[in-house]
């Protein structure tokens, strides 16, 4: 993929407990303690509901958004759970990931599936 120092984390899991206490911590923490130089959250699937509905997810995503995490959406999930324009008010990317995930498997890129 683009940087070998690039974590990807696809996010389907909508557990607000595992949402919080690994997909946010893990991602947020990397950045600040430079464990990675880019992460990006996939939000896929039902979390794209979760993280449009969620206030307490909504302030996880900021505060790791503030530490340099990128976060972007499903834009077929998004459309069809009617979440677009609210991840895109969070400040999330919204676009098709389909060839993009396939890209990262296919490179051998760092990607973690929760």
């Amino acid at each position: 993929m683009e940087n070998a120092n690039h974590l990807y984390i696809l996010w389907t899991n909508a557990d607000i407990l595992t949402s919080d206490k690994m997909v946010m911590m893990y991602a947020t923490n990397s950045m600040l303690h430079k464990w990675w130089e880019a992460v990006t959250v996939i939000i896929w699937g039902a979390t794209a509901k979760l993280a449009a509905e969620n206030e307490q997810i909504q302030t996880r995503i900021q505060l790791a958004q503030q530490a340099g995490v990128k976060f972007s959406a499903c834009k077929a999930c998004a459309d069809q759970l009617g979440t677009a324009d609210k991840l895109t008010e969070l400040g999330v990317e919204v676009i098709y990931w389909g060839t993009g995930l396939t890209d990262i498997l296919k490179t051998d890129g760092k990607l973690i599936t929760i």
